[in-house]
């Protein structure tokens, strides 16, 4: 029978080093690839999302669909990221606009000399509310309170935030996964302490198969809203988030929330990416 071949792209967002970061594949010309065979290329990768590119159909410079290994969503933070390093460095634009399920994402591109070193993105603003199952929640992490309040934010992908007392202790978890998977009307569970400006942070997906992301640029953002909302740092104010350290692929992501309680501006997410590899799928 006929082959078909379709290339791809693998970096490593939120580093700049390769080996860290969390891993991406992008496919850069989606177009041939049949719809049915998304879903299992992005199970076959297994990395915690897989992008598949396509020509813009409104007003970005590209339109990508964004698949876990198991269920296509309309945002995630490093794959918007990861893709605009991926195809920003041949375009060699300042700016590239990624058409989202929700919405389209402006991602400014920094360089030094030709290479790019570093890049930050407006992310849709999150809608928010109390999670209404915070008891179980917190005996299957295996923690006694949270911190601050237990907050649901949505802002394409849902996450829900447990703020324990230091970053020792958030180092030191060992939540029951299973208990987690169970737990409706959430994707990720993220679990943060810090104070100023460094935080640190882990988050647990094991319902969509990720036991656990090494770097979460959708929950980047709501997590400084949630600081800022709760008086933990000024709106303004970038916040330096260290996380995957616990799964041996450390990530620095950096985030800022700008406006007030009563008016949200813009939410802002930024790091850097390494592209480490590339190859294809023959079919």
């Amino acid at each position: 029978m006929p082959s078909s071949a379709f290339r791809y792209v693998v970096c490593d967002v939120f580093t700049d080093r390769p080996l860290a970061g969390n891993q991406l594949a992008v496919f850069t010309d989606a177009r041939t690839i049949p719809e049915e065979l998304l879903q299992p290329l992005a199970r076959e990768l297994n990395f915690s999302e897989t992008v598949f590119v396509y020509p813009a159909a409104g007003d970005g410079t590209a339109r990508i669909r964004i698949f876990t290994p198991t269920i296509e969503v309309r945002f995630a933070g490093h794959p918007t990221l990861g893709t605009a390093f991926v195809l920003g460095s041949p375009l060699q634009l300042a700016e590239i606009r990624l058409e989202t399920g929700a919405g389209t994402v402006p991602v400014r591109l920094e360089r030094d000399g030709p290479r790019l070193v570093f890049g930050r993105m407006d992310q849709p603003v999150p809608t928010q509310e109390v999670y209404p199952r915070e008891a179980e929640l917190l005996d299957a992490l295996g923690v006694v309170r949270s911190e601050l309040p237990v907050l649901l934010y949505d802002n394409g992908l849902r996450h829900v935030f447990v703020c324990l007392g230091s970053k020792e202790e958030v180092g030191a978890l060992e939540p029951d996964l299973a208990r987690l998977s169970d737990l409706p009307a959430v994707l990720g569970v993220n679990c943060f302490a810090g104070e100023g400006r460094s935080w640190k942070t882990r988050m647990f997906a094991p319902g969509d198969g990720i036991l656990e992301d090494p770097a979460t640029g959708s929950a980047a953002g709501p997590l400084a809203l949630h600081l800022a909302l709760h008086g933990r740092i000024a709106f303004g104010d970038e916040i330096e988030i260290s996380q995957g350290a616990e799964v041996g692929r450390p990530s620095t992501l950096y985030a800022r929330v700008d406006g007030s309680k009563e008016r949200i501006e813009r939410v802002e997410v930024g790091g850097s990416a390494v592209v480490v590899a590339r190859g294809e799928f023959r079919l």
